[in-house]
């Protein structure tokens, strides 16, 4: 048959390195999927918008690729909503696509289409990086090719485009689209900078190196430990930032930014370099982190540099920062690898004050079992936040905007390309459950591990904590085992002796798995110590 405008939309996205998109159906998209029918691209779906966008990011995470999702007008672009926001906290470039009403109908024009809003593309602005509108099918290469450079350009991000459903459908007369070059933007650092940054790193006393995200994003973990060795400075990693640095190096202090023998660490520093984090709440310790010394932040993102401390700030990519910085190379002499063991050997004493062996078994069950190469996932549970501190190694979760239901359709985008880990509490476990079925389609080979404590965990004791009781926190659920088995998923019901066994087996049986573990975790206390 002839090309459409959706014909235009696809071939742009494949000359642009395309190769999967994550899309659900709705009436004004319909010339999009039609023209993803006669395409080689790989389409996945899924069950609920918001979980087809956590499977774009999962899948974006795992491949450091802009990732294309396509969804439909009014509602089914509304729902995404909540994933662009996790997305554009966590920097993921996820190209959303949305049908529109038809171009008689927008900017207050012809009233009363199917799934209108008076402005589609006002709910999206403040939540992705650029919002793209195209009125006419020769406008449709340009802002695919604007959009896609503008979720690869750091920082990354999601972005949106609108096109009209009569746009979709109209004929094509462009000839079809097998190139389109387009510009990535390098964000160089100033070299005054640089040489500034330089002279306080060589001549500091005592420098630690803070690593966040945008270290593992620029991919600059062979820069970061080249740096930390010629400096001899101990790393601690963010949340966000586990996999910048080794874990068992003996400059590794690890990622418990939570405690306050880790925040005190840092606040310490003559010098503290920090690389691509803004130190917000969850990397400062909510706010309590404060630095005697000199910070330098090197940031992609310029609205977080000195947004929360003051820094000599450099706005540039980590890797290239990292490439330019000049110091001389000192000779080990045991202080910071004596420094980091006292670190941790503080923390180990104060969770071992609290009787949390059982949670900090599990941990180290689930990593004895899960290979390195399979990527993990893991919602807002206890055992997630657990992870954040003590796992070793890189993990995704929704730490960025910190909402439920991003593990498992986040592991199943992940899932496209190997095997990947989800892990989720029973209430998390809810916002997804529809993708069971997903993952059957799809046969994606993602092992689902539900943590059933009959309610939201972590804000029973927070409430509990706080107010001396709860209220909405307990939840009627169902059998999970069973569930996922009506879906036709094995399935089996674990126990903290079994899990082991339990989650080596899932983790080997080709395809989607689950294994329900009834369990009510606890959360290592906060420390309050004074400076």
């Amino acid at each position: 048959m002839n090309r459409i405008g959706g014909d235009l939309v696809i071939e742009t996205l494949r000359a642009l390195g395309a190769h999967t998109v994550f899309g659900l159906p709705g009436q004004h998209a319909l010339g999009l999927f039609d023209a993803l029918r006669r395409s080689d691209l790989r389409v996945m779906s899924a069950r609920v918008e918001n979980n087809l966008a956590f499977a774009a990011d999962g899948h974006a995470r795992v491949t450091g690729e802009v990732t294309p999702m396509i969804v439909s007008t009014g509602p089914g672009a509304l729902l995404t909503l909540a994933s662009l926001h996790e997305a554009r906290e966590s920097s993921v470039p996820v190209l959303g696509i949305s049908s529109q009403i038809p171009v008689a109908g927008l900017g207050g024009g012809r009233r009363g289409y199917l799934h209108e809003l008076p402005d589609q593309q006002a709910s999206f602005r403040d939540v992705v990086k650029s919002v793209h509108l195209v009125r006419t099918v020769s406008q449709i290469p340009g802002a695919i090719r604007d959009a896609w450079a503008s979720a690869s350009s750091v920082s990354c991000g999601p972005v949106w485009v609108e096109i009209p459903q009569d746009v979709l459908l109209a004929p094509a007369s462009l000839p079809p689209v097998t190139s389109v070059p387009h510009t990535v933007r390098a964000l160089a650092p100033l070299p005054d900078l640089i040489r500034a940054a330089s002279d306080l790193l060589a001549t500091a006393e005592n420098p630690v190196i803070l690593a966040g995200g945008g270290v593992v994003r620029a991919g600059a973990q062979k820069e970061l430990l080249a740096l930390a060795e010629a400096l001899r400075a101990p790393v601690l990693s963010t949340f966000g930032g586990k996999g910048a640095f080794p874990w068992e190096h003996p400059l590794s202090g690890g990622s418990w930014l939570e405690d306050w023998h880790a925040t005190e660490f840092l606040a310490a520093a003559d010098v503290l370099l920090v690389l691509g984090s803004g130190l917000g709440e969850l990397s400062s310790n909510y706010h309590r982190f404060a630095p005697r010394g000199r910070v330098i932040q090197i940031e992609a993102d310029a609205g977080k540099l000195e947004s929360n401390h003051a820094a000599l700030g450099i706005h540039a990519d980590v890797k290239l920062a990292l490439a330019a910085l000049s110091v001389p190379r000192r000779e080990p002499d045991g202080r910071a690898e004596a420094a980091v063991a006292g670190l941790l050997r503080r923390v180990r004493e104060r969770l071992a004050a609290q009787d949390l062996r059982r949670e900090q078994q599990l941990l180290a069950d689930l990593h004895a079992v899960v290979p390195e190469s399979v990527p993990t996932f893991w919602d807002m549970t206890i055992l997630g936040y657990w992870a954040w501190s003590a796992w070793p190694g890189r993990l995704h979760s929704a730490q960025g905007a910190g909402g439920l239901g991003f593990a498992f359709p986040a592991a199943l985008g992940a899932a496209v390309h190997g095997p990947a880990l989800a892990v989720s509490g029973d209430g998390g476990a809810m916002y997804g459950i529809a993708e069971l079925a997903t993952a059957v389609q799809h046969q994606l080979d993602v092992t689902w591990l539900i943590i059933d404590d009959g309610g939201y965990g972590i804000l029973r004791e927070y409430m509990t904590d706080t107010f001396g009781g709860t209220t909405a926190t307990e939840l009627a659920r169902p059998d999970f085992a069973m569930l996922a088995q009506s879906f036709g998923v094995p399935a089996v019901t674990s126990t903290v002796d079994t899990i082991r066994e339990d989650l080596a087996k899932a983790l080997s049986t080709p395809g989607p798995t689950v294994v329900v573990l009834p369990v009510t975790l606890r959360m290592f206390a906060p420390t309050h110590l004074e400076h």
